[in-house]
């Protein structure tokens, strides 16, 4: 099993492979912002619960058409000579279980603003860890992205407070997930398909709590639908996700992350909300980091081509 390379040493081709996968990632996770609206009467919980159950076995299908199988079967055999491994997957789909459900939890209970602060804390936190703990040295673009970032993350901060408790556990709970998933070398497609599974058991309790599976689809037909292209989404979205992560610096991956909630805030200005006045400088300097980041996504693949 290879372990992840250094960023140092990763070719500008991968780099620019890694963007676009991220950004195609970040793209799919939005669109499932909006999708989530389409799922009624369905709540979050349940939209959850079918997330997880149906996403398996697309990924699953996915892993042995490709070949790659033998990831899980890697990853089955070390837990097989080292049983405590096992607790530490645990653990990783424990960390990626709490993200996913909060994502869909938070609009319904009031709470969407909060995490939404979260998710533009997420790539500074993601961009610290990548310095402290494996000494990634971002480019100049992306120390200006950084900058922008910073700057309208702090007047965002300002404007509605101090982070509450939601909002730190995507800022810090999503880091550690990517670094116990590298320290586990589990950061790839064998390693989801364990996080995804351990998640099971919690998805048939949330899919089953109200016990009116048959109520919510008599009273929404689309759902027999819609229900399954959520899980054909999310697999395509976590999967392009968890390569782009093996392709891209930490750093780099994290700051990538800004690239979704200026997708969502797209969604929600569809849906019929607007930027507030006291707002603009929050998002005008996430917009230009944006802007940085794909432009230096822009340079590397140009410097691949000539290589």
């Amino acid at each position: 099993m290879s372990v992840p390379v250094d960023a140092a040493h990763r070719p500008p081709a991968g780099t620019a492979r890694g963007v676009a996968l991220s950004v195609t990632a970040t793209t799919l996770f939005a669109s499932l912002y909006f999708y989530a609206t389409l799922l009624r009467p369905l709540t979050g919980t349940e939209i959850f619960g079918w997330r997880m159950l149906l996403t398996l076995p697309c990924v699953t299908v996915f892993l042995m058409a490709t070949g790659h199988w033998s990831r899980v079967v890697d990853i089955a055999r070390r837990v097989r000579h080292k049983p405590s491994l096992l607790f530490a997957l645990m653990a990783s789909s424990a960390l990626l279980g709490v993200q996913l459900w909060l994502f869909l939890w938070a609009p319904i209970n009031g709470a969407a603003l909060q995490v939404s602060l979260g998710y533009f804390l997420l790539p500074l936190a993601m961009l610290v860890t990548g310095r402290l703990l494996y000494g990634d040295r971002p480019s100049p673009l992306q120390t200006a992205a950084a900058c922008a970032a910073a700057f309208g993350v702090a007047h965002e901060v300002v404007r509605i407070g101090m982070p509450s408790w939601q909002a730190l556990l995507v800022a810090l709970g999503l880091p550690a997930y990517f670094v116990l998933r590298r320290k586990l070398r589990t950061d790839h497609l064998g390693g989801l398909w364990f996080d995804m599974a351990f998640t099971l058991p919690v998805a048939l309790w949330c899919v089953v709590e109200r016990g009116a599976i048959a109520q919510a689809f008599g009273e929404a037909p689309r759902l027999f639908a819609l229900v399954p292209l959520l899980a054909v989404i999310s697999a395509a979205a976590f999967m392009t996700y968890t390569v782009s992560s093996r392709l891209l610096s930490f750093s780099l991956f994290g700051l990538l992350g800004y690239v979704e909630p200026v997708l969502m805030l797209g969604v929600s200005l569809l849906l019929g909300e607007r930027v507030q006045p006291d707002e603009w400088l929050t998002y005008v300097p996430i917009w230009s980091a944006v802007v940085l980041l794909v432009l230096d996504g822009a340079l590397h693949l140009a410097r691949a081509r000539t290589s």
